[in-house]
């Protein structure tokens, strides 16, 4: 499963879920708030299709714990995917890398909160927006008041198909001090000397196409 989704494993406590749906027997930790440290990092692990409307709550409330967040799905149906962030835990960071596949109707939300100070929240996502798709991303970062010297940055980046439609919509909340605190919206389109040296190369159009989408797919990993 690990290979078909190009998922990267490592030694970790993992919470895994397939399709919206959380799995038992590939996870060592339970779907609920990470309490207590963990000597190991923990893995959250998202994957798989999705329809209609999905949440996947991360609440972080033990200190010094680093947390890893995957998320690699595709939707051939309308879909909705809200990820809601709160981390509370003194010096703890997640780190997570999302790639969506949309070929219909995507909504999707980044919610993170920072809820104490020397928290990190840093999530890069990446859409590959189908023909004729629709993509709406948003994301927010709240700093609350006593989240100082934190370090904050949800960024999204999307490659699209011909007459594929992405709406971007960043913002933040600050009210403390923080060490960083950054947000963008960028499009990925491959330049024409990229192009002409892959195809010089010997690859046909397709082979080429897919090179391109392979390495968007891989270029923004945060792990």
């Amino acid at each position: 499963m690990w290979d078909e989704f190009n998922i990267k494993t490592f030694a970790a406590e993992t919470i895994v879920y397939r399709d919206g749906i959380y799995c038992p027997d590939l996870s060592t930790l339970p779907c609920a708030p990470i309490g207590t440290r963990h000597s190991l990092p923990v893995h959250i692990i998202y994957i798989g299709e999705i329809t209609g409307k999905n949440d996947l709550n991360i609440e972080i409330n033990a200190d010094n714990q680093p947390v890893f967040l995957d998320v690699n799905i595709k939707n051939n149906k309308p879909a909705f995917l809200n990820i809601f962030i709160k981390n509370t835990g003194k010096n703890s960071e997640i780190r997570g890398h999302v790639l969506l596949e949309n070929n219909d109707t995507m909504n999707f939300d980044c919610h993170g909160i920072h809820g104490s100070a020397n928290t990190g929240i840093l999530v890069q996502t990446n859409i590959i927006a189908g023909r004729n798709s629709i993509s709406k991303l948003s994301g927010a970062a709240v700093i609350e008041r006593d989240a100082v010297e934190c370090v904050s940055d949800i960024a999204f980046c999307a490659m699209c198909d011909a007459g594929a439609r992405v709406e971007f919509m960043p913002a933040q909340y600050i009210s403390a001090v923080p060490e960083s605190a950054g947000h963008s919206a960028s499009l990925y389109s491959p330049t024409a000397p990229q192009i002409q040296y892959l195809q010089e190369s010997g690859m046909s159009r397709k082979e080429t196409a897919d090179a391109l989408r392979e390495a968007f797919q891989n270029k923004f990993t945060l792990f």
